[in-house]
């Protein structure tokens, strides 16, 4: 039979759903069918995965789907374009628009291979580019780059952490099919905070109870190692004219948690192995601890309590502590201006011979601004004021923004203030939240062990020149600047940035 008569063969009246036979629904048919392909590809990946991964809740469930329903829009826009072409007084001349293949024409030929490849092609370009951006959402630089402005803070302070080469989903993924579904639900729910631009300035916690942070840690962490005694050295600069060094030189009683490695003592006694502590907190961010129980190995259970704590304890969610109860910034932690100024004396970044400038430089850090620009702008006009015939400013003031750039985030809010270090007791009540002599067992008298200068530390050398020189290994009184302030309430007067 030739072609000329194969083309003017009647073809039937054709139903609903050979309107569906046009290039248009064709086209959104692949897309759907790829997007499902991505999904079911995306989903089997992320469930035998060695680990979960938080954003693939957006790529599985918000990104696929999003594509497979406008692939099956654009079939219904292919089905309601192919009826309105179809005239309403002559119902036959439909069959001269419906799409009809006939492999006996060369032409339908070709369109059908090309059709059929570049579906193929999308196919496999779909597999390809789920697979590639699965691993690109486990990288660092997407979870802190990607939402620049809200994840920036932690970003930059990561960075500079001791686990800045531990990737980011290594921590805030939990294990468990509980954590896995949250993390689902939290990645859907802060790409819809970001395109709303409606997200928390600061970022905070919708749940602190969320992170399973003693399983997280202990992922990497040996909770039973004996630490024993740990020494190290505090630089610190006064904010007088000449930058007085004063250094601190002690011993941290670390200690350890399990009587199988050695004797169950020190900071990390709070560990839970041997003894279990638990805890009441009045705030949520942990900062009024007016309530601690205490069950130790034997298991004595001792309930110390502040004096103006008289609740029912039932009223109260009771917390186990852990890891994150002191080391609460292990990788986002914000350097005080003292701290940071410091810092960069200490490595030589200000030369401490100019004078005040550790008084200078805080003072500069300190003040409000609205922006990152005008915050470089102001520094460096303040500081070059200051100075007008100094040689050095030029490494002052780029110091000076370093510090600015890493510790202070004024569109978001963020800096130490807002999310203070607890580990330790200068510039926070860290770890007066419970050792400030004022919980009291029942007895009244009786206060938390370890409410003392000597239970965590003892200081072998203080000062400068000579007087490091003076070292005991048995420990010295803390000797303080202002011989009229005995408070242990460092964290009163040493806030970050008063005059250290």
């Amino acid at each position: 039979m030739s072609e000329e008569s194969i083309s003017s063969t009647p073809t039937p009246l054709p139903t609903r759903l050979s309107r569906l036979r046009n290039w248009l629904s064709l086209s959104g048919f692949v897309l759907a069918v790829s997007a499902f392909f991505a999904f079911v590809l995306l989903f089997s990946v992320d469930l035998f995965a060695t680990h979960a991964n938080p954003y693939m809740g957006i790529l599985a469930y918000v990104v696929a789907p999003s594509f497979l329903l406008a692939g099956l829009a654009i079939v219904v826009l292919g089905y309601i374009l192919e009826t309105r072409r179809i005239p309403k007084d002559h119902p036959e001349m439909v069959s001269s628009f419906v799409l009809h293949v006939n492999l006996a024409r060369q032409r339908d030929r070709r369109l059908l291979v090309g059709f059929v490849g570049g579906s193929l092609g999308f196919l496999f370009l779909t597999a390809l580019g789920s697979y590639q951006t699965y691993h690109m959402t486990e990288t660092n630089s997407f979870c802190g780059e990607v939402c620049h402005t809200p994840m920036e803070p932690q970003f930059k302070a990561y960075q500079h952490s001791a686990h800045a080469k531990v990737a980011c989903v290594a921590c805030h993924v939990g294990p468990g099919a509980g954590n896995y579904i949250r993390t689902k639900v939290s990645g859907m729910r802060q790409l819809y905070h970001m395109i709303l631009g409606d997200f928390n300035r600061p970022i905070t916690l919708h749940n602190v109870n969320q992170r399973p942070a003693q399983e997280t840690c202990q992922s990497c962490h040996w909770s039973q190692k004996h630490t024993g005694d740990l020494q190290k050295t505090y630089r610190h600069f006064l904010a007088d004219e000449t930058n007085t060094p004063f250094t601190v030189q002690m011993v941290l009683k670390v200690g350890g948690s399990d009587p199988v490695h050695g004797p169950v003592e020190g900071i990390h006694s709070h560990m839970n192995v041997s003894n279990k502590v638990e805890f009441i907190a009045t705030d949520e961010s942990r900062m009024k601890i007016p309530w601690v129980k205490v069950t130790d190995a034997n298991g004595k259970v001792t309930e110390y309590r502040t004096k103006e704590f008289t609740d029912d304890i039932s009223k109260h969610p009771i917390r186990t502590m852990d890891c994150m109860d002191c080391h609460n910034r292990p990788s986002h932690k914000y350097l005080s201006p003292n701290a940071a100024v410091d810092q960069s004396m200490a490595y030589g970044r200000i030369d401490p011979a100019i004078p005040w400038a550790k008084a200078k430089v805080v003072k500069a850090l300190v003040q409000p601004y609205a922006t990152r620009e005008e915050a470089n702008q102001k520094i460096e006009s303040f500081l070059r004021a200051e100075y007008p015939d100094e040689k050095r400013i030029d490494a002052l003031v780029a110091e000076a923004k370093a510090i600015y750039k890493v510790n202070f985030f004024p569109e978001m809010k963020v800096d130490w203030r807002i999310h203070p270090d607890l580990i330790g007791h200068k510039d926070t009540n860290g770890c007066f939240r419970c050792h400030d002599g004022k919980h009291l067992a029942a007895d009244g008298k009786t206060s938390i062990k370890g409410s003392d200068c000597t239970a965590c530390h003892l200081i072998v050398a203080q000062g400068a020149g000579k007087d490091l020189e003076k070292v005991d290994p048995k420990g010295l009184p803390f000797f303080h600047i202002d011989s009229e302030n005995s408070d242990p309430s460092c964290n009163e007067c040493h806030n970050g940035q008063n005059q250290d």
